[in-house]
């Protein structure tokens, strides 16, 4: 059986100088099992943020707490989400950070997931001394906002690259994936996304370029190979369906 995971999970892993990342999953997505992935930065202040938690444990928890207290949960798209509430119930001090228009879905609103602050374009001064961002735009309401840590060269993604290898994925999967593009060497939002960002296509493409004007030297995302070296040519290769 295929394993579509990044073990060990669910533990800290260095990536660079304050920063980390922490594999876990899998989740279904349409009955697809995919890999998650979640970013963990300490901020100048000393405190933890924590993008797009994965589910709770307890031991890594502890893990992170000794980094320093965990204050911002940062939900950066209208899909992940679904964790945040068992953190917020064991990090009470923590601000929870939405993506644009993510208070308005009904599953967020059915679940009385409480979400504290709006994220924008412009980093807020909790983490501007850390942090720049940019929103992406797509149609119906889509909006992920990336994230660039200069002091590591990393851009934090959510879903606008996916990089899901071929041997992880199940068969019959295989050439579908393949197909809308999300497969690794050449991972790229797959086919529904592109067509939904590409409703927003002007705007959605001038943030692309903005994306890779910071010039990262790696590229974190949630789902698959991360670009751990040449991000920006790395990045330029998924994002060119924008820039044309």
């Amino acid at each position: 059986m295929t394993d579509p995971t990044y073990p060990p999970l669910d533990v800290l892993k260095p990536v660079a100088s304050g920063l980390w990342i922490v594999d876990s999953g899998p989740i279904h997505a349409g009955g697809m099992p995919l890999p998650v992935r979640m970013t963990v930065i300490r901020l100048g202040s000393g405190e933890i943020w924590l993008h797009s938690p994965t589910r709770y444990d307890a031991g890594l928890h502890r893990v992170i707490e000794a980094l320093g207290p965990i204050r911002h949960l940062v939900s950066p798209n209208i899909a992940h989400w679904t964790y945040l509430k068992e953190w917020q119930r064991h990090c009470p001090q923590a601000l929870t950070w939405a993506a644009p228009e993510l208070r308005t879905r009904r599953q967020v609103r059915k679940a009385a997931l409480r979400l504290d602050r709006d994220l924008t374009d412009t980093a807020p001064p909790e983490w501007v001394a850390d942090l720049t961002q940019v929103a992406v735009l797509g149609g119906f309401g889509f909006r992920e906002v990336a994230f660039h840590h200069p002091a590591s060269a990393t851009l934090i993604l959510t879903d606008l690259v996916l990089n899901l290898e071929p041997q992880k994925l199940p068969p019959l999967m295989r050439p579908l994936l393949r197909i809308a593009g999300a497969t690794a060497p050449d991972g790229r939002a797959p086919i529904y996304l592109r067509w939904v960002i590409g409703l927003r296509k002007r705007e959605a493409g001038r943030a692309a370029a903005a994306l890779i004007a910071l010039a990262p030297e790696r590229v974190v995302f949630s789902h698959g190979a991360w670009f751990e070296r040449n991000g920006t040519a790395e990045l330029r290769r998924s994002l060119r369906w924008l820039l044309t």
